[in-house]
């Protein structure tokens, strides 16, 4: 039978990641800002994206990394007290508070900026992909909803085809909670499929006053 002591540090990891995952900064510097919720206009998301639909540039940009910052620093902080598959565990639970924040009753953002940063910690040749990814597609199409697909989309693929040894380097260990990531980016952005399917979805820049957006 394993050592259940073995245990602790993965369930520690994910807790404390999900705690500090579920840190909604994008409400919390709108609201500091004097912008309200963020929640009650364009998609009413709490990410970086939405933040950027009140015309705050500079809030918008410290959303994102702040969102981002706390995945990473999730997953480093894991990863340098409890090892390496402590910081793999802390990585997926991280996001999963960002999406699901049990402060504002598990309503929360779409995981892009949480992700990114989880990957860039996790291996950051993996994260520059991923990076690149969304960039290239924002920059080509305007569709932030379409870059973080294509991203994320990438991320386990690179993960397999840069395997080397090491549970926290590119390889089967990090590819799978890359796929986690990427499921549950690509369930919480379904809206924005249909959208992009149906020639509806919004793109950067421009103001969305339907919720879901």
């Amino acid at each position: 039978m394993a050592d259940s002591t073995a245990l602790w540090p993965l369930i520690i990891a994910v807790i404390g990641g999900y705690l500090l995952g579920s840190v909604p900064f994008g409400l919390v510097l709108t609201r500091m800002a004097g912008l309200g919720d963020v929640r009650q206009i364009g998609s009413g998301n709490i990410g970086a994206t939405n933040v950027l639909r009140t015309g705050n540039k500079p809030l918008a940009l410290a959303t994102l990394i702040l969102d981002s910052g706390k995945g990473a620093a999730a997953t480093l902080i894991a990863g340098a007290l409890l090892g390496p598959g402590a910081a793999i565990a802390a990585a997926g639970a991280s996001v999963l508070g960002h999406l699901f924040p049990v402060w504002l009753g598990f309503k929360g953002g779409k995981g892009v900026a949480t992700g990114l940063g989880v990957l860039l910690a996790l291996n950051w040749q993996i994260g520059l992909i991923a990076c690149a990814a969304w960039l290239l597609l924002a920059l080509v199409t305007r569709f932030s909803s379409l870059a973080a697909l294509a991203a994320f989309a990438a991320a386990p693929i690179a993960c397999l085809l840069l395997a080397r040894p090491g549970l926290a380097t590119p390889g089967p260990a990090m590819a799978g909670v890359a796929l986690f990531v990427a499921v549950l980016v690509f369930i919480r952005h379904r809206g924005n499929i249909r959208r992009l399917l149906d020639g509806t979805e919004p793109r950067i820049g421009r103001k969305s006053d339907k919720p879901g957006r």
